[in-house]
């Protein structure tokens, strides 16, 4: 008997030991799931793993706020723990640890994304960016980008060298999370959108594994990978086209016009933008419905940007109809390329670029401005001025247009791309203030209300949705193509490349289970 005894409480010690202790990963049965992860264990565990550089660190870190700060707060990821890999290797160890452990994982660049889908995240954050790393290859027409470069750091430091390359508007976007969606810019009337001017791509897909896509290499993932990449892939680096930065002087010009020149100013850019025969050179142009007080706090005013690649005496042949229009204000100037952004107020320390605040954002892509549509949508931010001041005072309407020559020139089934014929993207884009239900409904049925006016202003297209602007709430084929061969394409990709749906957090294309 008391050997039995002896016996029972010997195993009883055992099994004490054996709990506390970290039981190798091979001799359990199924990965493990962690609700609440424990930093200094993720530390220690993948941190034997992986580089030297790589950076881990939880919710009491002084960086930790910073880290998970986004540009659209609306739907915010749970990050429990957040990874810096700190080199390209890294990024699929970080994977397979996650996956081992049952543990969601996220990478992000700049932390732009607006879907509601994100908000349904919860685990790893994976920042990319310390690699940033800029190659030019041997031949000066390409060059490597590691999946955290950024496009304000990437245009100075190509300019510096000689060079451009396709990146978005504003400085603080990640060129490779604008890219994998589309990716529209200052360069995309010359040489393309971002995804048109990518030539391979290194990606670590779901399971950890890592793999080199281009034309001859999982071929048909890089049809995917450039418009709908989010959905596949981590890009640990990516090789792209690269120009002669010329010319050197830019041109740019900004106008302030009051509410009642409206129909004048979009008369006069649909004349200018002639159903998509921009001048090439004439790249980007967009305005804003907004408060400015300086000017009159009765109504919203019409602030519009246009830069040119070029000089004043070029540009100006262009602008003549613009400058017919009495402004309230007016500023222009010749500039080099790399302080455009400046100019236009997309730099990084501009205020389109500060990251922390909630907004409620709708789009719609377009091919021409119908003026009734825009005087209704004025009209009805002017109202709410006098009823929601909050909500105004908080607002941008936002009219993107470029010059598309070389986009139009791309075949549109050759990517997943799917919106060649937009020549305009619009965003509506409302801060409100946290812990504050009622003007966030507010906000939402004026997002709403505004979206409809856009699409309602071209009734015989389909409704489209810039995956990069999407809010989440859009359908699939207002997202991703309306052809149904695109939407079969895309879940065949889905299926042979990340059958657990991994990457299931910026839009979607299948469910949480693969639906």
């Amino acid at each position: 008997m008391r050997s039995l005894v002896s016996l029972f409480w010997s195993l009883a010690a055992l099994g004490t030991l054996v709990d506390a202790a970290s039981i190798p990963r091979y001799f359990e049965r199924q990965p493990r799931t962690r609700h609440n992860l424990d930093s200094a264990l993720v530390q220690r565990e993948l941190g034997e793993l992986a580089s030297d550089s790589i950076v881990i660190f939880g919710p009491g870190d002084d960086r930790y706020p910073e880290a998970i700060a986004r540009w659209n707060m609306f739907a915010v990821p749970q990050i429990q723990v957040v990874v810096v890999p700190g080199e390209e290797s890294d990024v699929s160890i970080i994977v397979k640890y996650c996956n081992e452990n049952s543990i969601a994982f996220l990478a992000i660049n700049g932390g732009h994304g607006n879907p509601n889908s994100l908000g349904t995240f919860n685990g790893i954050q994976i920042r990319m960016e310390a690699l940033d790393n800029i190659d030019i290859q041997p031949d000066g027409k390409s060059a490597w980008f590691g999946g955290g470069a950024r496009g304000g750091p990437v245009t100075k430091q190509l300019w510096d060298l000689g060079y451009v390359t396709t990146t978005g508007s504003c400085e603080c976007v990640g060129l490779l999370g604008a890219g994998l969606g589309g990716g529209h810019g200052r360069h995309e009337g010359p040489y393309g959108m971002i995804s048109d001017n990518i030539r391979q791509l290194n990606v670590v897909l779901g399971n950890g594994s890592a793999i080199r896509v281009n034309a001859t290499s999982h071929s048909d993932l890089l049809w995917g990978m450039k418009g709908a990449g989010h959905n596949f892939g981590i890009v640990t680096s990516a090789e792209l086209n690269i120009f002669p930065r010329g010319p050197d002087t830019w041109h740019y010009h900004n106008y302030l016009w009051r509410g009642d020149k409206l129909e004048a100013v979009f008369s006069a850019l649909n004349d200018f933008h002639d159903k998509g025969n921009t001048p090439v050179n004439m790249t980007t142009n967009f305005g804003n419905f907004l408060v400015n007080a300086s000017i009159t706090t009765d109504e919203p005013i019409i602030w519009w940007t246009f830069a040119y690649r070029g000089t004043a005496a070029e540009a100006n042949k262009h602008l003549a109809r613009f400058d017919a229009i009495e402004s309230a204000y007016e500023e222009s100037g010749d500039i080099p390329y790399t302080l455009v952004a400046k100019a236009q107020q997309t730099a990084e320390d501009d205020f389109i670029c500060l990251p922390g605040n909630i907004r409620i954002t709708t789009t719609a892509g377009l091919q021409l401005y119908n003026i009734t549509a825009e005087r209704q949508i004025f009209d009805g931010f002017q109202r709410r001025i006098t009823t929601e001041p909050e909500l105004a005072v908080g607002c941008g309407i936002l009219h993107e247009g470029y010059s598309t020559e070389a986009v139009g020139a791309q075949n549109p089934a050759d990517s997943a791309y799917p919106f060649r014929a937009d020549h305009h993207l619009m965003l509506f884009d409302a801060v409100v203030p946290p812990n504050n239900p009622a003007l966030e409904r507010a906000a939402w049925e004026w997002a709403k209300e505004v979206r409809d006016q856009w699409n309602g202003g071209q009734p015989t297209r389909p409704v489209n949705a810039y995956v990069n602007y999407a809010n989440g709430f859009e359908t699939l084929e207002e997202k991703y193509g309306h052809e149904s061969w695109r939407l079969r394409r895309l879940r065949g990709l889905k299926a042979k490349y990340d059958r657990d749906n991994k990457f299931r957090y910026f839009n979607p294309i299948v469910g949480r289970r693969g639906h």
